[in-house]
Parts: structure tokens; C-alpha cells; sequence
């Protein structure tokens, strides 16, 4: 059977804020001594630094951007204690042409919170919120305010310690940052019953494109709040802490662990898993890792491990589901244990707090679908059979349906909602480069285009946590992105009606484009 740590090949998505214009070095002096006013030096580190490269490296969770984000670094890392240093780093960067990227836990799956896709033409400075990662819980009104350095990990942990009986709904990738997670929405294995991440954010503090601090949702404005629940990191300005709603958990859940091969009908059982997993109660949810020919099931259910054997025996007896499957924990230690599986027996449920020092993994490659439709047999047949050749290929299937199918589709930017069966992950993962120099192995691009006529089409679904650069990238007009480019990639994430909305709101709150990437929001034209 495959190994749960499968997920550390997995987890990638992050908090991220755009790409540079062009800046001479006299550009970049001017905004480093423009800093110095501001922030304190040992708050900056410039490449000339001794440990510029660690520091720059400690969050780069995908091997393959590694070459690229040392080799074009950016002007110096911001590693902001307080508000007011992401405000001067916003300040100078517009006043002296320096764009900001932000990066909270580095998983990007196109690493574009640290670096640039045009390496060499544009100058950038990186903002890091590493250290900005406090999690303060209030057991009494179910609420947190958790900053947006902080790893989903040490939410958890956290709001456990601090509110026995509440959780709150997110990823299964403890080192994610709350802040690229949150910003495009945060799926999970309670996003059945409670919904994403976003869906469960009340209020934020954050830094606008002026380099105005914006305390609270009232000094947003009901746009710019809808905006950054979901519509993707880096496009609005920077969140440096969210209010959230806290959800309640039973002081016992079951995780469930069955693995299937195609003789022992693996292909039979995701076929029905399609149809069956987002109509299973609201309390159990059923994700698939499919690899190597093999389907892993991983379930959550909020309750003991005789309900779940009972309900799984009745709606899903082709998986053969017995109390040997079944593990009971408290909901803080499943969210320890899907991570580090077994291995966490050896461990302090405290390694769930963010660790900047984990090692860097393999190169890795990541697209998404989405399913309205479900499959036939014999087209999960030739999934299953998918030549990997030189990497290894894996698919990872998050159910919906639940809440999720009674949320619209534009309550905030995330529309993915009632039509929905399941998500797709593509997950192609390799050592070192591809044959032939710094390419992608073929099998993720190969499956992707063959999944083409089964799943959301007009336009093909994605989701933006899962950031791909092959849906297309910003064309910028007199230093302004252009609406009509940036559809491409656009209407995939948010559809057509949000991604309109997004951009208008855009428009309103930075119209000049300071926060700028290959993939950023851009203001809609007025004569739009």
C-alpha cells in the first residue's frame, strides 16, 4: 500500500504577490535605503548577505524552482515583525518602481511567491511573513485571528489546545501558509460539512496597494472583502491576518485507510466512488490517491469507527470497509496523521507548527479538473494504466457535494460548487531534471489533455491553489495587465461572471497594477 506521506509529495500552494517592473540597480539602491528608514536591517537581507540563500531557500517547497529563484534573486527578503514594515515595503517599492512578492508557507505550485517566470527583465523584492505567525484563539465566541505566516499546521494545533471540541476546516499539508490557502479558498476533508477555508473567514487586516493599513472588513469594503476569499493571493494587496469562524469536532473521529489494486477492483470501486462520495453524509468524506495502479481511500468521519464501518458497509460494500480500516483519534491527531502517518506515533503532535527547515523534496509538476460528469469504467481503465516513463504520476480525488453543493457559486470568487462531483489533482513528481535539460516529464501533460472531453468544459475548470502557468500568462499593455490576456487563466479559476467582478474590484482598489505577476488580477478597462 502506498504511504499517506505520500501527501508531503502534495502539498503545494501559496500566498503570493506579483511580478516586478523593470527597475535599473540605482532603482533598487533607492528602495533599499528607502527601507532603511523604515525596517530594521536585520529585518533585510540582500544577496550580498551571508545567509541570503538560506533564507531564500528555507521556503521553496518544489525542488524544480530552486536553480531559478537563486539565480535571479530578488533585490533583497523582507521579513516583516509588524504591520508597518509591509507598508514601507509597499511604499518604496511604488515609489521607486520595485514590485513586491509575498510568500507565506512557499508552496506555490509555480513558486511565484519568490520568484519571477521572467527571470533576468524585472527587478523584485520578496516579502516574507514568516515571522508573523501568531494564532490567537477565543474559545468562547468560536472565533481566531490566526496572521498569515502561519502554517495551517499551527492553526490547528493551536485552536486544539487553546478550544478542545473546535476545529476548523483547511488542507491536509500542515506547512501550507494560511495565507495563499485561504486566499484561494482551502480545501479540505471537513469542506463537506463545513465548507473551504474562505468560506469560513469573517474578518482581515490587510495592506493595500497605497500601503494603507486596512484594520478590518469595514475599511475594505464589502468588493475588496468578497475579493480576498479566494480570488487568489497576490492580487488585491497584502493580508497579514484572518478572522475565522471555528467549526465544531467530536472529541472522537475516525480516519479510514483501504487500498485497492485493479485485481482486487480498484478501477470498479473509483468508478463508484464518482457518484457515491458526494452523497455520503455530510460528516463523512472519502478522497482517492490513485498511483501506481493502485487507489488509496482516505476518509475522515466526525464520529467512532462503528458508524463509519455501519454507514460505509450499507452505501460502499464493494470497498469491504472492517474496524481494522479504521483508526480512532481526536481531530487534532488526524491532523497529524494524515500528514506524517504512522510515523507521527513517534512524534509530538507539535510537529504539526510550521517547520521552515523540512526537507526540500523532489521536482514537482501540478494541474487541475474539474468533474461534473462521471467517468465510465473504461475510461478509469486507462488512467489507471497511464505510463509514467521517467516520473512518477499521481492523482489525488476530493470529493464535493456536502455544503458544498448549497454554497452559490458566487458567494465568494470560488465557484466550484453545487455541479460539481470532484476535484482532480495532478501530482507528476521526479528527481533532478527531466531528460534533456529543465523540462517537465510528459506524463502529467499527456493525462491532462486526455481528460479533456470528460470533464468542465467552456471554460475547462481549475482551481487557482493549484496555480498552473500552462493556462496562460499575463500580456502587459503600457504596464498594465491586460483583461482580454489574462481571461485565459482567469475565467479556468474564478468563471466568467467572478473573474469579471474581480477585476473590477481591481480597477477600484489598484488601478495602476502595482501588484502585478504572470498570473495577477488585472484592472478591467473602463470601456469594458
Amino acid at each position: 500500500m502506498a504511504s499517506i506521506s505520500l501527501v508531503l509529495t502534495i502539498c503545494v500552494l501559496v500566498f503570493y504577490v506579483p511580478a516586478p517592473s523593470l527597475a535599473s540597480p540605482s532603482h533598487g539602491n533607492d528602495f533599499l535605503r528607502c527601507l532603511s528608514t523604515d525596517v530594521p536591517s536585520q529585518l533585510v537581507q540582500t544577496p550580498s548577505s551571508p545567509s541570503f540563500k538560506q533564507l531564500l531557500v528555507s521556503s521553496i517547497r518544489n525542488a524544480r524552482f530552486v536553480a531559478p529563484a537563486t539565480a535571479s534573486p530578488p533585490i533583497c527578503i523582507v521579513t516583516p515583525t509588524n504591520a508597518s514594515h509591509v507598508q514601507a515595503a509597499v511604499r518604496c517599492g511604488r515609489r521607486h518602481g520595485v514590485r513586491v512578492r509575498v510568500r507565506s508557507g512557499g508552496h506555490d505550485c509555480e513558486g511565484l511567491s519568490y520568484r519571477s517566470g521572467s527571470p533576468g527583465s524585472e527587478a523584485f523584492a520578496v516579502i516574507d511573513l514568516a515571522k508573523l505567525h501568531a494564532v490567537r484563539v477565543n474559545p468562547h465566541e468560536a472565533t481566531a485571528w490566526v496572521d498569515a505566516g502561519a502554517g495551517i499546521g499551527e492553526l490547528y494545533y493551536h485552536v486544539a489546545t487553546a478550544a478542545p471540541g473546535l476545529g476548523f476546516p483547511a488542507g491536509v499539508c500542515p506547512t501550507i501558509g494560511v495565507g495563499g490557502h485561504f486566499s484561494g479558498g482551502g480545501m479540505g476533508l471537513m469542506m463537506r460539512k463545513y465548507g473551504l477555508s474562505a468560506d469560513n473567514v469573517l474578518d482581515a487586516t490587510m495592506v493595500d496597494a497605497q500601503g494603507n493599513l486596512l484594520a478590518d472588513k469595514k475599511a475594505m469594503g464589502d468588493d475588496l472583502f468578497w475579493a480576498i476569499r479566494g480570488g487568489g493571493g497576490g492580487n488585491f494587496g497584502i493580508v497579514l491576518s484572518w478572522k475565522v469562524r471555528l467549526v465544531p469536532v467530536p472529541p472522537t473521529v475516525t480516519f479510514v485507510k483501504v487500498a485497492r489494486t485493479m485485481e482486487q477492483g480498484a478501477v470498479d470501486s473509483v468508478t463508484k466512488w464518482q457518484t457515491l462520495a458526494p452523497a455520503l453524509p455530510d460528516d463523512l468524506s472519502v478522497r482517492v490517491v490513485v498511483q501506481n495502479g493502485e487507489a488509496n481511500f482516505q476518509a475522515l468521519y466526525l464520529g467512532n469507527s462503528s458508524a463509519v464501518v455501519t454507514t460505509m458497509g450499507s452505501r460502499f460494500p464493494e470497498l469491504g470497509v472492517t474496524i481494522a480500516d479504521c483508526k480512532e483519534m481526536s481531530w487534532l491527531q488526524y491532523t497529524a496523521y494524515i500528514f506524517f502517518g504512522d510515523a507521527i506515533n513517534s512524534k509530538p503532535l507539535e510537529a504539526l507548527l510550521l517547520n521552515r527547515s523540512m526537507p526540500l523534496g523532489r521536482f514537482v509538476k501540478n494541474k487541475s479538473d474539474y468533474v461534473k460528469k462521471p467517468l465510465t469504467k473504461e475510461t478509469w481503465e486507462k488512467i489507471f494504466l497511464w505510463p509514467n516513463g521517467t516520473a512518477t504520476g499521481q492523482l489525488v480525488l476530493e470529493p464535493h457535494g456536502g455544503i458544498m453543493g448549497r454554497i452559490t457559486a458566487d458567494d465568494i470568487p470560488f465557484p466550484h460548487r453545487s455541479s460539481v462531483l470532484y476535484n482532480i489533482q495532478y501530482v507528476e513528481f521526479w528527481n533532478g531534471t527531466a531528460p534533456g535539460g529543465d523540462v517537465t516529464p510528459k506524463w502529467v501533460g499527456s493525462l491532462y489533455d486526455f481528460m479533456a472531453p470528460f470533464v468542465s468544459k467552456n471554460p475547462r475548470g481549475a482551481y487557482v491553489n493549484y496555480r498552473d502557468l500552462d493556462l496562460g500568462t499575463n500580456k502587459v499593455v503600457d504596464g498594465v495587465t491586460s483583461y482580454e490576456s489574462a481571461k485565459a487563466w482567469g475565467e479556468s479559476y474564478f468563471g466568467p461572471e467572478n473573474f469579471r467582478r474581480l477585476a473590477e474590484i481591481k480597477r477600484k482598489v489598484d488601478a495602476g497594477d502595482y501588484f502585478q505577476s504572470e498570473q495577477s488580477m488585472p484592472p478591467l478597462p473602463l470601456k469594458q
